[in-house]
């Protein structure tokens, strides 16, 4: 590089234990890393033009963060130059001149401008992971469940992206890693026992997240408390009970217990019973126990007809016991209780229009005496 500082003219004066020649070139390297970051950011503006029109998240990640690549690739051109730059001052032919001072830090400032512009830019595009899963989600789009899991996955990311960066900004400064990292090892052991519960709890919602033993909507039963999932968040979860109070569970609780899953059912069982009056003819019983069946059968609500049954179960002292085994295809809570109406209406129906009637203890005793 030093044959083009005599094409400055007066190369030889020397400024702050610079030649003007070297100057000369140093200025260019400034003109040229300014140009090359210019072609980087167009660069990335283009390589990602794709997803910058389906996602406006993207498109403004993407805005603010193509300066700061610029950047990042700018002083990586400048580091190199200079570097070299430097190496040939150490040639006995050399028309280089620079003083000690800037051949040590010129290169180091740029490398680390570099590896501080890249450790940004790589914290910005974190955001382009939800952007992405948006623009490959369906069109219901993401759920409660699936956004937190995108929310933990740019947390860790985030966090490796600053230790990763650290390290190389260490090494950049010559300071040893290894030291460096025993101690980070002693001052992460400590920092594990004393937040091993949030620790334990933000491992149980990477559990939850990824297991999805549950997501957000579905009504859950544990141990103690029984709700609708509100939240999962990385270090609890949020549920609302039929009282419309909010309990906060903690992940790690969540994982070690055994968790009933009401929205995974592919129907819903129900199974009452009917006490008829011991006088009942059998004749009618059987009808009544048939007809049921039908009604259960023909009702466009239920599933799974071929379990499904009516029959006497048991003989009383004083009632004939009906049993009945059956399946609501249903969604909710609402249209399953309307459902179990209009069909108890039906049975009561067909009792009277049978001539059967339920056992009544009252009655009963009544007659006993």
């Amino acid at each position: 590089m030093e044959q083009y500082i005599k094409w400055f003219p007066g190369w030889e004066n020397e400024y702050l234990g610079f030649n003007q020649g070297t100057l000369g070139i140093l200025l260019v390297l400034v003109v040229v890393s300014i140009i090359f970051r210019l072609i980087a950011m167009t660069i990335v503006t283009r390589v990602f033009s794709k997803i910058t029109k389906l996602s406006p998240l993207a498109a403004k990640t993407i805005s603010e963060s193509r300066g700061v690549f610029g950047v990042a690739a700018a002083a990586a051109l400048f580091w190199q130059l200079s570097e070299q730059l430097a190496l040939n001052m150490d040639l006995e032919t050399s028309f280089v001149m620079m003083p000690k001072i800037a051949v040590f830090w010129l290169p180091a400032l740029s490398q680390l401008l570099m590896l501080g512009a890249l450790l940004a830019w790589a914290l910005k595009e974190v955001a382009l992971i939800g952007a992405v899963v948006n623009w490959w989600a369906d069109e219901d789009g993401l759920d409660g469940t699936e956004k937190t899991l995108i929310s933990a996955l740019e947390s860790v990311l985030r966090f490796l992206i600053v230790i990763f960066g650290a390290m190389l900004i260490a090494n950049a400064l010559n300071f040893n890693l290894a030291t460096l990292i025993a101690g980070m090892g002693i001052s992460g052991l400590a920092l594990a026992l004393a937040a091993k519960d949030t620790i334990s709890n933000f491992f149980g919602a990477i559990t939850v997240l990824i297991d999805r033993p549950f997501k957000v909507g579905d009504w859950i039963l544990t141990k103690n408390v029984e709700g609708e999932v509100l939240e999962i968040g990385l270090r609890t979860t949020l549920l609302r009970t039929g009282a419309d109070t909010i309990i906060t569970l903690p992940n790690a609780n969540l994982v070690n217990q055994a968790v009933e899953n009401y929205g995974k059912r592919r129907w819903r069982r129900y199974q009452p019973s009917f006490h008829l009056d011991i006088d009942s003819s059998p004749d009618k019983v059987q009808t009544f126990c048939n007809d049921i069946l039908k009604i259960i059968i023909d009702n466009q609500q239920t599933t799974n007809e071929k379990s499904s049954w009516a029959c006497v179960e048991a003989l009383g002292p004083q009632s004939v016991d009906v049993n009945i085994n059956m399946y609501w295809d249903i969604s909710s809570g609402k249209t399953e209780r309307e459902a179990r109406e209009l069909f108890l209406l039906s049975v009561m129906k067909l009792a009277v229009s049978i001539g059967l009637n339920f056992y009544e203890p009252r009655v009963r005793r009544q007659h006993s005496n």
